[in-house]
């Protein structure tokens, strides 16, 4: 899709729209011969991309208020939206590679559209394209965790980075413990003060370093899925610093 937008429309056409497809904004002008070059090279490719990207052209000299709201300095300037902000920007003509390449960073892949689907055949499906996908891993552990496959689950965990993938990892190593499966079912129910305060517990109470950085990984693990806004996460985290230290 290729829009022209002005000032009245650019909060719905590019920031809101954005929050569903990427937005590509081409800011130009009509005596900008740079642009004249830049312009058809973004539309063949946009096009190219069948409805994965949508390119909106600003006319600077029609709407000097969105350009100089956007620092626009000199042009042609593109900026891409995603999720209602400026995720990638350029300055300045490019050639068709370039552009392409611009474009392909903020287009989902397959299989980050797998992964994002939650079902476990796109997940393992995901898993093949990338390997390295720790979203997908996560995803298709807990799957597995659910129905008891806890040694795949934990395979599947082994070595991958990040919070998401280290708490689980953890919570399955550790829930044969009957205090920590305790703890870990106050959460599932819906229980989450109740179920971090009892975590936070065991780790004051741990009589090795071991036991007690894989507690420190479980609760980290379950703050990372609640998300840092979640109310509470701070005060959590203060209790976890003081059981630590």
């Amino acid at each position: 899709m290729i829009l022209d937008v002005n000032e009245q429309q650019f909060e719905q056409e590019v920031v809101e729209r954005s929050k569903q497809v990427p937005v590509v904004v081409d800011f130009w002008a009509e005596w900008c011969g740079p642009c004249r070059m830049l312009t058809p090279v973004l539309e063949q490719a946009v096009r190219e991309r069948e409805g994965k990207v949508v390119l909106a052209k600003v006319d600077t000299d029609a709407n000097p208020r969105i350009s100089q709201a956007f620092g626009i300095r000199g042009i042609p300037a593109v900026k891409a939206f995603k999720d209602g902000r400026v995720v990638d920007e350029f300055t300045g003509a490019q050639p068709p590679a370039r552009v392409a390449q611009f474009l392909d960073a903020l287009v989902p892949s397959e299989a980050e559209l797998l992964a994002a689907s939650g079902d476990e055949q796109d997940l393992r499906r995901a898993l093949e394209l990338d390997p390295a996908r720790t979203e997908a891993a996560v995803a298709l552990a807990r799957l597995l965790a659910d129905r008891g496959e806890r040694e795949e689950a934990l395979r599947l965990l082994d070595s991958r980075p990040g919070f998401a993938a280290e708490g689980l990892a953890a919570r399955l190593q550790l829930e044969e413990d009957p205090e920590v499966a305790a703890a870990f079912a106050r959460l599932d129910a819906g229980d989450e003060q109740g179920g971090l305060d009892a975590l936070i517990g065991l780790i004051a109470a741990a009589d090795s370093q071991e036991r007690k950085d894989d507690l420190r990984r479980a609760v980290v693990g379950v703050l990372d899925q609640l998300g840092v806004e979640h109310p509470l996460a701070r005060e959590s985290r203060r209790k976890l610093a003081a059981a630590l230290y």
